[in-house]
């Protein structure tokens, strides 16, 4: 008996310090988030284990109301490809300052269907305005090996429910004469309104 409580202190006594510590929490689960559309609901999930500075950054906006009165103004493509953009418009009253840009070769996030990335001039310069993806298109990943801009945008969300919306915030009329430069006809001729952007249970 004693030889037995013995051998089993020794046995635990040997174990590593590192058999020892209790299991890593897991990491922190996608944030839901509707945006209640003049086309309809759109719900997201976003990463903010993967991407967490621009999670971070969308979910302030969110938290603050400054998506709410804003609107998708931006379609390019056809019914299964090309992508919407909406968001602040650099609206001084609702943009927050730039953030850092995290690239999809460092978050391992891609362009593909429904998913959200964040509209940018330079990298580092994203505030207020996405896009959601339809389709695949991986010409907006990172590509370190392209010479000039080769940053590509910044991945943090995707469509959960609601791409119908998304689709026919694409199709919608264009302006013929609205928008600067590449945007010259892209631009929706009835803005689509987000109403609302909340985050759910």
């Amino acid at each position: 008996m004693i030889r037995s409580a013995a051998l089993l202190l020794a046995a635990l006594l040997s174990l590593s310090p590192a058999a020892a510590q209790p299991a890593p929490a897991p990491p922190p689960a996608d944030v839901r988030v509707a945006l209640d559309t003049g086309a309809g609901r759109i719900v997201i999930a976003v990463h903010a284990d993967k991407a967490p500075i621009t999670a971070r950054n969308f979910l302030r906006y969110v938290h603050q109301k400054r998506f709410d009165g804003t609107s998708f103004y931006r379609g390019v493509g056809s019914p299964d490809y090309g992508f919407v953009q909406g968001g602040t418009q650099n609206a001084p009253a609702r943009v927050l300052p730039p953030i850092a840009h995290e690239p999809t070769t460092q978050t391992g996030l891609t362009h593909d269907d429904g998913a959200l990335s964040m509209a940018r001039y330079a990298p580092g310069s994203a505030t207020g305005d996405f896009f959601i993806v339809l389709g695949k298109m991986p010409g907006m990943d990172a590509h370190p090996e392209a010479a000039g801009d080769n940053q590509g945008f910044a991945v943090f969300a995707h469509v959960v429910d609601g791409m119908d919306a998304v689709r026919a915030i694409l199709v919608a009329p264009k302006s013929a004469t609205a928008g600067e430069g590449v945007m010259k006809g892209q631009m929706l001729d009835q803005p689509v309104t987000i109403l609302t952007a909340r985050r759910l249970p």
